[in-house]
């Protein structure tokens, strides 16, 4: 069996039988999808969404009629298994999540593994990722970081990650939601003190794209007295990282 390392056709635009392309979509601005995530999505056999209702949205704006199927935290396990039988009977098929990279917080790792396991070719189609934007954006060290995606949601382990990561040497990147981030704020004042270099990001490619970085009790402060509508980015500078130095 051909492996995904022996394909040739992993540069192509136009989607090979059997197939697994994991494509990235857009996070706000749709201008951002690329030319070959288009024609991929254009040409493959079937496109697997997180919400065929929200991906329907871009498909149509990209003049994209393609069958599609669900394919979410709920369904995954047992989706990631037909998938692939699928794609061992020739059929060639994106991978989408609701907005950014499938996989990275987002359904995908399980029907990855399951091609890896089978020595079916996985293709990669990189773009947008509200990670990497908000990271090369926010003025913190982008020397090394640590991504450890959304936190549990009980505040007791939420404390116990920023006590066990106080002195982490790199930048600490975060999501949370609009429920929970102004309490995620407090903790990081309280536990990592108030005058930790943070930045925190949302709408991040949308009209009211907005980045916070400073002090942990100013971002805090800035947070109050705007609307928390939306998924936040929330990165976290090393201990002795200072915005007003050049030391990183």
């Amino acid at each position: 069996m051909k492996t995904s390392g022996q394909s040739s056709s992993n540069g192509g635009t136009i989607a090979q039988p059997g197939h697994l392309y994991v494509v990235a979509t857009p996070i706000g601005n749709l201008n951002d999808i690329s030319s070959r995530a288009v024609s991929l999505l254009s040409s493959c056999d079937l496109i697997a969404c997180e919400d065929t209702r929200t991906s329907g949205f871009l498909l149509a704006h990209l003049g994209i009629k393609k069958p599609t199927t669900s394919y979410h935290d709920h369904n995954e396990k047992e989706k990631s298994l037909e998938l692939v039988a699928a794609l061992e009977e020739g059929k060639s098929i994106c991978l989408i999540s609701d907005a950014g990279t499938p996989a990275i917080s987002d359904p995908g790792f399980r029907i990855v593994r399951e091609c890896r396991r089978r020595g079916l070719p996985v293709v990669p189609v990189p773009g947008a990722s509200a990670l990497i934007a908000a990271l090369s954006a926010s003025g913190l060290p982008t020397n090394g970081f640590f991504y450890a995606g959304f936190l549990p949601p009980k505040s007791a382990a939420r404390r116990r990650f920023l006590e066990a990561h106080a002195d982490f040497p790199y930048t600490i990147c975060l999501y949370e939601s609009s429920h929970r981030i102004t309490k995620f704020l407090a903790e990081i004042v309280d536990v990592l003190g108030p005058d930790r270099c943070i930045s925190l990001s949302k709408e991040i490619t949308k009209r009211h794209e907005t980045f916070l970085t400073g002090k942990a009790a100013e971002v805090e402060k800035q947070l109050l007295s705007m609307s928390r509508k939306g998924e936040f980015v929330l990165l976290i500078a090393p201990k002795d990282f200072s915005l007003g130095t050049d030391e990183a």
